[in-house]
């Protein structure tokens, strides 16, 4: 049987058509011994480089070179191509039923490197000039252009030639294959398929007469979409995740054209036969035509091998004349960083010391040696740029920050001399890599500075990186289920038992060991997964054995885990080019950037040659452009940050008492914890918090904190170490710590000391044998003991691994710094800011909570105060903004406050409406103001008058407003074209009067309240129960209401729940039987809820079915009589809130720390439980981690009784844990 290789393969870069993986087809490739494998992705290149770089992991020896090298080639040969989609005009972008964008596909394999070239430019124009719907198209005239170097075939049943033959007729279809001909050639090759599909015969048939008749050679193919035939049924749910719709609706019989609209039918491939198949199936299925496999074997002996890795080619940076005293441009550039790192020295460093000359020629010697002067010019230009339009720049990022150089050009704010940053841990000549300067711009400052790259160096030059979005796990579980019409809520519960940790692989989950008895790389170890997480892998493994729909979700959502969902656009990353992008690389574009985007991913780009910048948009540089503005607009006080002092005692009193909520870095609770602890007192302890703060070397913090206080001997294996180590109170913290130490012990070099910090971080363990003994014989040679260098040894290979990068700690520790500063001493305007730049309801109420703790005011929204966002009134108190409310719009918004700057605040409610009347403030924007309380500074009316229609009329007072400011400017209007034009006309409009009526009640006013502004504004009452909502074992409403759904699936559905609310409706009713009953809603901060009472029932908790009620429900979920599959929830005890604390505390337990048992703490306990005598016991656990210690103590003789003081104590303690035990 010839030899055959595959020349049509759709990966799953055929965005949810294809569903293969390009490792699974190589391997099946090299399993099957195909000389050859082609990749065809349906209009773009999107997975060409992988492709290319998957073939090069497997190679063969193919001969040596002069020198007795190996020559190595891929095992199996890459073939890169495209199935095109061509079009008559493919810049015609307008149609109608009648005329449709008629789109035929087209392969093209590249047969060499000019070929590739031309494939990239026909993929990127299609994207650039063709892009219709979701569609890059190209036409016969671009091929024409670019088809040097190019295979072309017949293609599939939707190309030209095929579909001429069944639409047409022969003559037609001959007509256009020797368009086709004339063009490629001996380049032209027949392509036949076979799919069980009665149209493919007749196409078939036709070809092979073509190919007799034209002497044309013909290949066979599969049109291959997944790699094995069992992946059919997978590949089917993709495509209906692409077009989404459920499998279960049937498909159409147009298998051409993937976007046809047909009721109730959808796109669908007519059988399981488009799978990647092995030479024997395909030497069956053609063994009447043999040649046809074996011709794949012209193509691939024509097509050369391709490797698309390019050393990067930097953009051409202008440099003044005079710096262009050599031939080679690098030298030139250098010379001119060389000028401007001079000078900038000189304002960095009022005075250049020999250590600093001696640090800036070895970093300008290494750039030199290493040929990336261009790279930091570049840098250099935009972020002066930035600066110069206004644009927050942060200090610096990552490893950049341990350069001088950076340092005196602007790259970076943070001197690397003075906190000992390492230039080798960034720039290493031993490690031939492009240097990696990422930059923080505050959000919309980041544009300004790519708008500015973009018009230096040219739009067709600078592109974004594409992303692939790939089907993670519980993402996949979801589509799945959508698919397959599994109940929203039962495929959310599945989703929920998949553990939440980053880089979950569904596959593990299913299959891995679970604990380390059962074998190695277990969950348990691996993925570091609790008990918890156990517990739910543990459910899914059993719904997984299982046959119901739940099983074959779980497995086909398995199979299809990784697939790529979709594109998106990197974040950060920008490229930038040297000359046009589609002469090195395929390009594309997307709806949400007026930039190209590169159609090869970030994490490879620059092994094709380009270079890649990241352009960071950081938030709290944002938060910080916004407080300096808030700050001179009421204080008339210029801040810069850059000259705050950095022991300023303010600030750390806010360090050390962890009131740090709303900082940069530094604000979850556990950090909190710690600090109050450390009590940090400079600049230092807090860059050390950054490094040590992640998992691993979280487990020194108590060591460093007690080494602080004296708690803990500070001891140094060699008096040599001392020096580098004593900064950290000699634990290991940073990377850049091991580094000098390696050097100033064993010897090393500044090169062998990166080396040895990036084997110990990656585990390279023949590298660190390796370097090891090259350490021992170093420091031997300096008189150490060995037995001393084996310890330091072993403890580096522990500590390393964890320990961090010291520049990248600065540079967010001083950002960190400044966030703290403007808080301790501008708190108003800076949780202004922090609020304005918050993008949740959810974070807003967080902080809004802060402010609280501070002691700052947060007001709802005052026509006569408010402005956009958040600001700061004059007594210091925050203004909810007029932005915030919804239907009001920016329009209204702008007029509203232009006029109040412009003639002053607004007496009434009628002066508001002569001055702002107009089409932008409409009436539903003033309905908001209302809803919102915005009037309530016009103390004659309150919220309800301005709704209420009185009886017998048909307009609310709110209308009769609207009517009276209309009719003023109408007359306004008129008056002007009179000889009475400056008669008031407020005399002809009689001021309208507002019906009295009762106030909204809390419930009616929160209502529409949290309807404008999504929050409750005016407070809510469940705000005063906390304590019990948090401690009493309380569910809340959306989680009660996520059981209640799913019942059947939960583990114990009749479990005792709890529930509390405040009742926000009542019903009381009678049955058809004339029995009471009656239904109530409640509502906590997540949601709402209703519940039904009967009979006795009814009879046993009316009393507590009052509106404005805030009752605590025990009960749980029990099977209708008759109905076992529905469920009733039985209320089995209800108690108003307001008695639970004293009612129903049992027992309280609480758990401090030894440290935090200070004598202010001990007397508040003493004092209330002497206050408040009663029947509930307490108990404390005093814990001492560090020496695993646990003290309990009880109350015997006497209890308390749980009171108001103790739980708002408690709350505000941060270092106290609480367990409440319950009556009953």
């Amino acid at each position: 049987m010839p030899t055959f290789s595959h020349l049509h393969v759709h990966t799953q870069y055929s965005l949810l058509d294809g569903a293969a993986s390009v490792e699974k087809l190589y391997d099946k490739a090299i399993e099957n011994n195909m000389p050859a494998l082609a990749i065809t992705d349906h209009g773009n290149m999107f997975g060409a480089f992988e492709f290319v770089s998957q073939a090069w992991k497997k190679t063969k020896i193919v001969g040596k070179d002069a020198f007795g090298n190996d020559i190595l080639e891929p095992i199996v040969k890459p073939v890169v191509g495209c199935e095109f989609y061509v079009v008559e005009d493919m810049h015609i972008k307008t149609f109608t039923k009648e005329v449709k964008d008629k789109r035929y596909h087209q392969v093209l394999l590249a047969k060499n490197k000019k070929g590739y070239e031309n494939l990239v430019k026909l993929t990127s124009l299609g994207f650039i000039e063709g892009m219709y719907s979701k569609y890059p198209r190209i036409d016969k005239k671009l091929i024409e252009q670019y088809h040097e170097g190019i295979i072309a075939t017949t293609c599939c049943i939707g190309a030209y030639v095929p579909q001429a033959i069944l639409n047409e007729g022969p003559e037609k279809a001959e007509k256009e294959f020797k368009w086709w001909l004339d063009l490629f050639g001996e380049d032209y090759f027949i392509e036949i398929q076979r799919h069980n599909i009665k149209e493919q015969e007749v196409i078939n048939n036709t070809l092979l007469q073509f190919s007799k008749k034209f002497n044309v050679p013909v290949i066979a193919t599969n049109d291959s979409h997944y790699v094995d035939q069992d992946d059919a049924n997978a590949h089917d749910i993709l495509l209906c995740i692409n077009t989404g719709e459920k499998q279960s609706t049937p498909g159409f019989d147009d298998f051409v054209n993937d976007d046809a609209q047909i009721k109730n039918r959808r796109f669908k491939f007519p059988n399981d036969q488009f799978y990647f198949k092995t030479q024997e199936e395909m030497g069956k299925l053609f063994s009447d035509i043999p040649a046809s496999l074996d011709n794949t074997n012209m193509i691939v002996d024509r097509v050369e091998v391709l490797n698309l890795k390019k050393d990067i080619l930097l953009p051409a940076f202008p440099i003044p004349k005079e710096f262009q005293i050599h031939k080679d441009a690098n030298l030139n550039q250098w010379e001119f960083l060389q000028h401007i790192t001079r000078e900038g020295a000189k304002m960095r460093y009022n005075d250049v010391t020999p250590e600093i000359q001696e640090r800036l020629d070895f970093e300008l010697f290494t750039i030199k040696t290493m040929g990336f002067a261009g790279y930091f010019l570049i840098v250099s230009d935009f972020i002066k740029a930035g600066r110069e339009m206004g644009v927050f720049v942060g200090p610096g990022r990552g490893s950049a920050a341990g350069s001088v150089v950076a340092y005196c050009i602007g790259i970076t704010n943070i001197d690397p001399i003075k906190y000992n940053l390492l230039f080798e841990r960034f720039l290493n000549p031993d490690r031939k890599s492009m240097p990696d300067i990422d930059t923080d711009f505050d959000d919309e400052g980041r544009q300004k500075v790519i708008d500015y790259v973009v018009d230096k160096y040219g739009k067709n030059q600078v592109a974004q990186i594409i992303t692939y979005g790939t089907m993670a796990a519980k993402m996949s579980i979801k589509d799945v289920a959508r698919v397959l019409d599994l109940p929203l809520a039962e495929s959310n519960v599945l989703a929920k038992l998949v553990p939440d940790k980053p880089g979950t692989e569904l596959g593990r989950v299913l299959h891995a060991p679970i604990t380390i008895k059962e074998g190695a790389k277990s969950l348990e170890e691996k993925e570091g997964y609790q008990q918890e997480d156990i517990d739910n892998v543990k459910k899914l493994r059993e719904i997984y054995k299982g046959n119901d729909i739940r099983a074959q979700v779980l497995k086909e959502a398995e199979r299809l885990e990784g697939s790529v969902r979709n594109t998106g656009i990197h974040a950060a990353g920008i490229i930038i080019a040297p000359q046009d992008l589609t002469t090195l690389i395929p390009v594309a574009t997307a709806k949400d950037s007026d930039l190209w985007v590169t159609q090869i991913e970030g994490s490879i780009i620059e092994d094709a040659g380009v270079i890649k910048m990241d352009f960071l948009g950081l938030k709290t540089l944002s938060i910080l452009k916004m407080v300096l503005a808030l700050i001179k607009q009421n204080h008339g006080v210029v801040i810069d940050l850059d000259t705050i002092p950095l022991d300023d005692e303010k600030t750390f009193k806010l360090y050390q008492q962890g009131e740090t909520n709303a900082t940069f870095q530094f604000e979850s609770v556990g950090m909190q914890k710690y600090l109050r602890e450390l009590k940090p007192d400079k600049f230092d302890d807090l860059i050390a918090m950054n490094a040590l703060y992640r998992p691993g070397p979280m487990a020194y913090i108590p060591n460093f904190i007690d080494r602080k206080h004296g708690r803990e001997a500070i001891s140094y294996d060699l008096d040599e170490m001392k020096e580098i180590l004593s900064e950290t109170y000699g634990i290991t913290v940073y990377q850049e710590q091991v580094m000098l130490l390696s050097q100033k012990i064993g010897g090393f070099t500044k090169g062998d000391a990166d080396v040895l910090r990036k084997a110990m971080g990656k585990k390279q363990k023949s590298v660190l044998d390796k370097m090891k003994a090259q350490f021992v014989e170093g420091a031997t040679s300096k008189g150490h003991d060995p037995q001393v260098l084996e310890k330091i040894w072993t403890d580096w290979e522990a500590f390393a691994q964890y320990a961090f990068n010291k520049s990248h700690s600065t540079c967010y520790a001083y950002v960190a710094y400044e966030t703290a500063y403007l808080k301790a001493h501008y708190p108003g305007e800076y949780m202004s800011a922090v609020l304005n730049n918050q993008g949740s309801i959810d974070k807003i109420t967080f902080f809004m909570e802060e402010c609280k703790r501070m002691g700052i005011k947060v007001l709802g929204p005052d026509i006569n105060e408010s402005l956009n966002g958040f600001a700061v009134n004059q007594k210091g108190e925050i203004r909810f903004g007029l932005g915030g409310l919804k239907g009001v719009g920016e329009a209204a918004i702008e007029t509203i406050i232009k006029e109040r700057e412009k003639g002053g605040s607004f007496a009434s409610i009628f002066d508001f409406i002569k001055r702002v009347i107009s089409r932008s403030v409409n009436r539903r924007s003033l309905e908001s103001l209302a809803y919102s309380g915005a009037f309530d500074c016009f103390t004659d009316f309150h919220r309800a008058q301005y709704f209420k229609i009185p009886d017998g009329e048909r307009v609310s007072g709110l209308e009769k407003i609207i009517n009276y400011g209309q009719a003023l400017q109408s007359l306004s209007a008129g008056s002007t074209n009179t000889l009475f034009g400056d008669l008031s006309s407020a005399m002809q409009v009689p001021v309208p009067k507002l019906t009295k009526t009762e106030p909204w009640t809390l419930t009616e006013l929160l209502e529409h309240e949290k309807e404008v502004t999504g929050m409750f504004m005016s407070g809510h009452p469940l705000d005063h129960f906390k304590f019990e909502l948090r401690y009493y074992g309380i569910t809340n409403i959306a989680d009660f209401n996520e059981i209640k759904e799913t019942l059947q699936l939960q583990p114990n559905p009749g479990r005792a729940i709890k529930v509390a609310g405040l009742i926000i409706d009542v019903q009381h009713r009678v049955t058809k039987t004339g029995k009471n009953f009656g239904s109530f809603a409640i509502e906590d901060f997540s949601g709402k809820t209703e519940f039904v009472l009967w009979s006795e029932d009814y009879i046993k908790f009316q009393n507590y079915l009052e509106k404005g009620q805030n009752v605590l429900l025990n009960g749980f979920f029990r099977p209708r009589y008759n109905r076992p599959n529905e469920f009733d929830f039985k209320v089995s005890s209800m108690n108003l809130l307001e008695t639970v604390k004293q009612n129903l505390t049992r027992s309280l337990d609480i758990n401090v720390h030894a440290a935090s048992l200070t004598p202010q703490f001990v007397e508040f306990i003493e004092t209330n439980v002497k206050k408040y005598p009663g029947k509930s016991s307490l108990r404390f656990n005093v814990l001492e981690p560090k020496e695993n210690l646990l003290v309990s103590l009880y109350s015997f003789d006497k209890g308390f009784q749980m009171n108001e003081e103790m739980a708002g104590f408690l709350l505000d303690n941060p270092d106290v844990e609480v367990q409440v035990g319950l009556v009953g």
